[in-house]
């Protein structure tokens, strides 16, 4: 009996899940930002399944704050520095903070955002110059800046909603202008638009820095200035939402005689697909960081990712009508920690052979 008590004990001790690691997330959002909020919720959904011990700091959009996080990280005591950091290339903030925790000997891995083409030629690929930085995973972000804006522009044709001129007149509220997720976005967006030629006109982008304020202001200027547009398209659901507030202020009623889109997953845009007052959503992207410690779950117990490639650009999003809102609302209304990310892992499964990132995935 007490051999076979020490031999379970062993086999325990020894299997992958009991090899608990630390992850610190530095995550780039408000502490009370919905979307940003909902990726740190995934990945501690993933790191409990994953035994992994994770630590989230939030930058409350303060690329300074990033970096100070950075620095604190790597002003621990070595016992009390976490074995990777997964951080975002929000603002541009990743060559620095890769480059500083890999002089501490940190390894870092990025999610939700990269490197951007001139940064790479600066330093190299992941694992290059900057050796600890491991890889990379990032939504498809011009997929959801696209598969909005298809759905935007073919409602807004049934609705039959063009101007005198017989366009349909499009307003656009992108996040920034360095973001590479706000720059693939409006890429697909205009890719869409593109495809419409000679039914659509994409009148003006400006750029709300993915607040909801000041997407209001600028939504109440631009339709002053092009009192035709009945379409709006917008890179967050927060911007939607501030836009859809200086539209009622001028009597448009949102899902009528204005529509509007959006991208983000939270309760309001959930509730706003299913009353119809966004007409277009594309959620499913702020799952990147729980993959990512799928990964690296991966990566810490012998089974490298690099076979995928250091730099994974994957299809993680899907286009929500009112019944996937709803059922959305029903699985993941209460958190996402009835989500099991054993499964995805090649370690626990050795027969996968490609990671399959997409949402439809957990919304069985």
């Amino acid at each position: 009996m007490l051999i076979r008590a020490l031999i379970a004990l062993t086999l325990t001790l020894c299997s992958p899940l009991s090899l608990a690691f630390s992850v610190v997330f530095i995550n780039p959002g408000r502490s009370d930002e919905a979307y940003w909020v909902a990726a740190g919720q995934a990945m501690q959904a993933a790191a409990d399944s994953l035994n992994i011990r994770f630590e989230q700091r939030f930058a409350e959009r303060d690329p300074l704050r990033v970096q100070q996080i950075a620095r604190d990280i790597v002003a621990r005591p070595a016992a009390l520095r976490p074995d990777y950091v997964v951080a975002t290339n929000d603002k541009r903030t990743l060559v620095q903070v890769a480059q500083l925790l890999d002089t501490a000997g940190i390894k870092s891995f990025a999610a939700f955002s990269g490197l951007q083409d001139d940064e790479r030629a600066q330093v190299g690929p992941p694992r290059d110059q900057i050796p600890r930085l491991l890889g990379s995973l990032e939504p498809n972000a011009e997929e959801a800046g696209y598969l909005t804006a298809k759905a935007l522009i073919a409602q807004g044709l049934r609705a039959k909603l063009q101007g005198t001129d017989g366009l349909l007149h499009l307003l656009a509220i992108a996040g920034d202008k360095s973001t590479p997720v706000s720059v693939l976005r409006n890429q697909g967006m205009q890719r869409a638009v593109a495809e419409q030629a000679g039914k659509v006109r994409l009148e003006q982008i400006v750029y709300a820095d993915w607040r909801r304020d000041k997407a209001a202001e600028q939504a109440g200027w631009l339709l002053a200035r092009y009192p035709q547009a009945r379409l709006l398209w917008a890179g967050s659901d927060q911007m939607a939402f501030g836009a859809m507030e200086a539209a009622q202020k001028l009597g448009r009623t949102p899902g009528r005689d204005m529509l509007f889109s959006a991208i983000n997953t939270s309760p309001e845009a959930m509730q706003a697909r299913i009353a119809g007052r966004l007409c277009s959503l594309a959620g499913g992207h702020f799952m990147a960081g729980a993959w990512a410690l799928v990964m690296l779950y991966d990566h810490h117990h012998g089974r490298d990712f690099a076979d995928e490639g250091l730099e994974l650009d994957r299809p993680m999003f899907t286009l929500f009508d009112r019944p996937t809102a709803e059922r959305y609302l029903q699985r993941f209304g209460d958190g996402f920690g009835g989500i099991d990310f054993r499964p995805f892992s090649k370690v626990l499964n050795p027969r996968l052979k490609r990671y399959d990132f997409r949402f439809g995935q957990v919304m069985r």
